[in-house]
């Protein structure tokens, strides 16, 4: 492709999503879509029904009085009007902003999910039927194909969740409701910028409760900032079924955050017997000359690189520079090691070797399984038995505790699977 890219006049960059979320700790939950098991949420299926708007006079007067504000800033009153034709007040917005999950997923059960058979395996069907287009993102960014389909995996699930909620009601909703209102209202403000610029039209542009948008789940200021028109047709469209133009901004946001092609993100390392703990952490990075001198050898057909080593909870990790890049993605330690590990089964690269200890409740991820397997026999279904802790288990365990007369924790513990054996 010839034609030059059309992108907007860069803001200030914040990570993609970690703006987003700075109230609660879904940042985890929100990326990674399904476990079998009611693992971590994602963005609705397509089939799911897109949240009804109602009658609020509240929202109404809080619109009229963004209107002039919006205008004020450069957006014309045609496009606000437009905009807000057909937009509402969204409640299950607002209840799914005060109730985001507290609770942060071991590194164990977050690449369960991240790196999950089904992921895997459909990453890699989805790496191979646009390998032409990744390739060609690969040599115009300089950020490899399998990586960018890794971000997009855990986005999307590669398209299949990208979100139906309108973004203009999403936004209005959350702004008029206040508890980060200058924050959501900067975004509403970004995508009245998007439609004015004639990239989608208002009913088109869906997306999450929260306002993130297409494939790979640009919110507004981020996509004025990275999003780039790599078809040439004429407009940045990350709402489309071809995924092309997402993931053609997936890889500008990536090499203009400093991505170095070549470089792996990181890999799993072995220490040696007696090796210094004190060495260990991100920030404490050494070349990869002296790691080796160290006796540190990676795991599988890769090279050892330069950079820093964590205590993964069992397995260890070395991470390079292209990691911290994938953190200014999203913001969090797990979803870039499962961005990575993700990118490496995509490739045909196996799982974690090493082994990872028990969780914060004595149990091995073998000891899960055999509570889901042993709850499910009883009749309460677990939704599988991946080893992952998520909604539908907790909620096996609350009826299987209810069922006995015992107080409905929901919680995963030793002392209950000896009781189901």
């Amino acid at each position: 492709m010839t034609h030059p890219d059309r992108t907007a006049r860069a803001v200030s960059p914040l990570t993609r999503r970690g703006a987003l979320l700075m109230g609660g700790a879904a940042l985890l939950s929100a990326c990674v879509s399904s476990g079998r098991s009611g693992g971590a949420g994602g963005g609705p299926r397509a089939s799911d029904p897109a949240p009804r708007p109602v009658p609020n006079a509240g929202w109404d007067a809080w619109v009229s009085g963004f209107r002039g504000r919006a205008v004020a800033r450069g957006i014309s009153p045609a496009t606000v009007d437009a905009a807000f034709r057909g937009a509402g007040f969204l409640p299950d917005v607002i209840e799914r902003d005060r109730n985001q999950t507290e609770f942060k997923r071991s590194l164990e059960d977050y690449l369960n999910i991240a790196a999950s058979d089904e992921r895997v395996s459909l990453g890699r069907q989805k790496f191979a039927q646009y390998r032409g287009v990744l390739s060609s993102i690969e040599s115009r960014y300089g950020v490899e194909g399998h990586v960018v389909a890794a971000v997009w995996g855990l986005e999307s699930f590669y398209g299949t969740r990208r979100g139906n909620v309108p973004v203009i009601s999403a936004l209005s909703t959350l702004a008029y409701d206040g508890r980060r209102g200058e924050f959501f209202e900067s975004q509403l403000v970004a995508a009245l910028k998007i439609l004015e610029a004639g990239d989608v039209a208002a009913q088109g542009m869906v997306g999450s409760w929260a306002g993130a948008m297409g494939h790979t789940q640009f919110i507004p200021t981020s996509y004025l900032a990275y999003a780039v028109d790599f078809t040439g047709d004429g407009r940045r469209d990350i709402w489309s079924e071809d995924p092309t133009d997402s993931l053609a901004s997936t890889a500008a946001y990536l090499s203009r955050s400093g991505w170095t092609r070549g470089l792996p993100w990181g890999m799993e390392v072995t220490l040696p017997t007696g090796f210094d703990r004190g060495l260990l952490g991100r920030g404490k990075g050494r070349s990869a000359a002296e790691w080796q001198g160290l006796g540190v050898r990676a795991v599988g057909p890769v090279a050892l690189a330069g950079g820093s080593i964590i205590d993964g909870g069992g397995p260890f990790f070395l991470l390079t520079q292209n990691f911290a890049t994938i953190l200014r993605y999203n913001n969090a330690q797990n979803y870039a090691i499962g961005v990575g590990h993700l990118s490496d089964r995509i490739l045909g690269r196996g799982p974690v070797q090493a082994s990872f200890g028990p969780d914060a409740t004595g149990m091995t991820k073998a000891d899960r399984q055999e509570l889901q397997r042993l709850l499910t026999a009883r009749g309460f279904d677990t939704g599988g038995t991946d080893g992952v802790i998520g909604a539908r288990t907790r909620a096996a365990i609350s009826a299987y505790q209810t069922s006995l007369g015992l107080p409905a924790t929901g919680e995963p513990s030793l002392e209950l699977l000896r009781r189901l054996r």
